[in-house]
């Protein structure tokens, strides 16, 4: 018995058949057959090659026991076999050719193929793997049977950890993050098939299953019914919008007074981010400031929220992204990019700190170059990643960040990080992620000078200039506990936020003076009476 005679394939997934690109990609929404269309393309690809072997992978056991072992079970006829290897999982085909079901739980799982080869290799909802196990497989890819296409293809939904690379190669067709030696790459081989429900007639008038992904929240609605690669189930930073939170970098004019700092996550194999913020006060983001952009509210708008109420905003506005850079040379490339701007703080990684080489931390060899140029030396971040993700969704959601459009890094990183599974408030770590990590060393470390993400440090100064230490990002003061602003009665409101503002610059005691006047306000505000029962 043939291919032909047990599986009629519908015109998309024909589509996905004929195609002769080395790596393809069938799918995007939910529906349209794409689990089984691979898997009867490795069965197509056995029967036409004798004795070559092919390999269909999931993520876990279970979906592979769901999925395409299922699909075989109850698609497959007995008499297309010769056998096949429950324990094992490998089906024998009448030619002698074989195909093995597995799966890749862990990140190194794929090196039990190391030594094999296969024709054909099928990963099936392909976003659940890492960029690494797919270049990996990728050299498992080969057949020395004369005149074969050794080839492979994944099957997905928009999603989860692997949606980036997987965008990048197939969708947006430029080497993603991650991607070793992007100068190889080539757009020809990677071919996408793009699928929706309506393309499969089992489903293209089932109104009952139209209405459930109807009813999905928005981003998962997008995903699965419209194919959507532009959202995805597990996004972390769901509320960020392209034109919302970006503007031109040209749009955007900082006074040189205003508070500026540096966010470094250091990196060698990886690269090493940097960042540059600036703090705006309220009043003149509000009514000053020319930015031109669109909000679903009106052009303009700024949300209110109680994360940034009475306090600046915060602009991102360089990017500097690079691998294998020395401390000394990633110095020179700050100091270079920071020019003549005054710059107040500069955050660096932790991990900085501790590591060492054979002359000095890389901390210190960073700090003798940019103390040098004349910017401070770098004091570590605050490295509280779940108060830090959630300070950059608050900021986010209140429009109280910017990022200028010259950070297109970032920009690319900030939509595609998922959360952790084990650690849900977390987000899952990947390659790609360095500006996103420095990012938010920015944001918290930083936040003191914008008023943003609560510390007592920044009306006192910080543990660095005699102050206290600043408090996990986003926690509010304990109530009287030091450094947290207090008023008495007897004295004008006006002298003793005076006494409580250390800061000298003009713009820094603007904004503090701002956030005390709030605070105060709160501390006499009438007292409710209590209610009479």
């Amino acid at each position: 018995m043939r291919f032909s005679d047990c599986y009629r394939a519908f015109p998309r997934q024909a589509q996905f058949h004929r195609s002769r690109a080395k790596y393809r990609l069938f799918g995007g929404a939910a529906g349209p057959g794409k689990t089984k269309a691979l898997l009867w393309e490795a069965i197509r690809q056995a029967q036409d090659v004798p004795r070559s072997d092919s390999l269909l992978l999931r993520r876990t056991y279970p979906e592979l026991e769901s999925s395409l072992l299922a699909y075989f079970r109850r698609d497959v006829p007995r008499s297309m076999y010769r056998r096949y290897n429950e324990a094992k999982h490998v089906v024998t085909w009448l030619n002698g050719s074989t195909t093995r079901f597995g799966y890749c739980r862990n990140e190194n799982d794929v090196y039990q193929y190391q030594g094999a080869e296969f024709l054909f290799i099928g990963l099936d909802e392909l976003t659940h793997f890492t960029l690494k196990q797919w270049q990996f497989l990728t050299s498992r890819n080969r057949c020395p049977v004369p005149r074969s296409f050794a080839c492979m293809a994944g099957a997905s939904n928009p999603g989860n950890i692997g949606h980036a690379w997987v965008k990048g190669l197939w969708v947006d067709h430029v080497p993603p993050p991650g991607y070793e030696r992007p100068e190889l790459y080539d757009a020809r081989d990677y071919d996408f098939i793009r699928a929706k429900l309506a393309d499969n007639p089992i489903y293209a008038n089932d109104a009952a299953y139209h209405r459930t992904l109807e009813a999905l929240p928005e981003h998962l609605r997008r995903a699965f019914l419209e194919g959507d690669w532009n959202v995805f189930a597990g996004q972390y930073f769901d509320v960020f919008e392209f034109g919302r939170h970006t503007v031109r970098a040209e749009a955007v004019r900082l006074e040189p007074w205003w508070p500026r700092w540096i966010s470094i996550d250091w990196g060698f194999q990886h690269p090493s981010a940097v960042y540059w913020h600036c703090a705006i006060p309220q009043a003149v983001t509000r009514d000053s400031w020319s930015v031109t952009r669109a909000t679903p509210q009106s052009e303009n708008a700024f949300h209110e929220s109680p994360v940034t109420s009475h306090e600046s905003r915060i602009v991102t506005y360089r990017e500097f992204v690079q691998s294998g850079l020395s401390p000394r040379m990633l110095a020179q490339g700050i100091a270079e990019r920071s020019g003549r701007e005054r710059i107040s703080d500069v955050f660096l990684s932790p991990d900085a700190f501790a590591h060492r080489t054979s002359e000095a931390s890389i901390a210190e060899q960073l700090g003798e170059v940019l103390a040098a140029s004349g910017l401070p030396r770098p004091a570590p971040a605050d490295d509280d990643r779940i108060g830090g993700w959630q300070l950059m969704y608050q900021l986010l959601e209140s429009d109280a960040w910017l990022i200028t459009e010259n950070c297109a890094k970032l920009i690319d990183c900030l939509p595609q990080l998922v959360r952790d599974d084990r650690r849900v408030e977390d987000i899952r770590k990947v390659d790609g992620d360095d500006p996103a990590d420095a990012a938010r060393y920015g944001l918290v470390s930083g936040g003191r000078l914008a008023g943003v993400g609560a510390a007592p440090g920044r009306y006192g100064g910080d543990a660095v200039h005699g102050g206290h230490a600043p408090l996990r990002a986003g926690q509010p003061p304990p109530p009287y506990s030091p450094g947290a602003p207090r008023f008495v009665t007897g004295m004008p409101l006006g002298e003793q936020i005076t006494r409580q503002i250390t800061a000298t610059d003009p713009t820094s005691r603007a904004i503090h003076s701002q956030r005390l006047e709030s605070e105060a306000r709160k501390q006499f505000r009438p007292k409710p009476l209590p209610r009479r029962r």
